[in-house]
């Protein structure tokens, strides 16, 4: 049932994922005409680009909350232990809970960014599949349902 992404899919482009074999047409003209409406109902409906460099800057940003966040933890932690002065251990007790705090920050963000590029693609691939199974069903390979 599941098959593996295919570079177009893999980046999010849902329109060129939809010709490419990520989202393989049985045999015959009419599964290629309607993955060539597939790809127009696609281009209608003006989504924006599901990989934009915006999503991806997001996605790298998290990467690096989440790595700046463990290592500040981890130098806070070598801090106090490495002095018997109370206030200084205090003050790495609250550079330790900022550590903490930004890598649930970077951990949020890369979570939701690397699952939305994913779903993005499950959810057209699930809709193309759903319209192929229904044309099945109702024995008419050419209509598009609505």
């Amino acid at each position: 049932m599941i098959e593996s992404m295919t570079p177009a899919a893999e980046s999010g482009d849902l329109a060129s994922a939809a010709g490419s074999g990520g989202m393989a047409p049985a045999a015959g003209s009419g599964e290629m005409q309607r993955l060539e409406e597939f790809k127009a109902e696609i281009a209608e409906m003006r989504l924006r680009d599901p990989a934009t460099a915006r999503d991806r800057q997001l996605l790298r940003v998290g990467v690096v909350l989440l790595l700046v966040g463990v290592v500040l933890t981890v130098v806070a932690y070598f801090m106090s232990h490495g002095t018997t002065d109370p206030l200084a251990q205090r003050d790495a007790i609250i550079l330790a809970l900022a550590g903490v705090a930004v890598s649930i920050a970077g951990g949020v963000l890369f979570l939701r960014y690397s699952l939305a590029t994913f779903l993005r693609f499950w959810l057209a691939r699930l809709i193309y599949e759903q319209q192929a199974q229904t044309d099945r069903i109702v024995g008419q390979p050419d209509a598009a349902p609505r």
